[in-house]
């Protein structure tokens, strides 16, 4: 049985996306990541991961890696 989370923690967050922990941080601090706090826990929200990703600038004009 395969079971999708509803919310990533940062470091799964970080591996799922492919970025660096810095980075999730300060996308969370300018608010263009958006996150819920349970406790201590940071939690990103599934939908809001995605939706960070897809509000990523597009390389149609780049060579990957540039």
């Amino acid at each position: 049985m395969n079971i999708s989370p509803a919310a990533y923690s940062v470091d799964t967050f970080c591996q799922v996306y492919g970025v660096r922990r810095n980075l999730a941080y300060d996308e969370m601090k300018s608010g263009r990541l958006k996150f819920r706090k349970a406790g201590r826990r940071t939690l990103i929200p599934k939908a809001d991961a995605d939706a960070w990703l897809e509000s990523l600038p597009g390389g149609e004009n780049e060579k990957p890696g540039e």
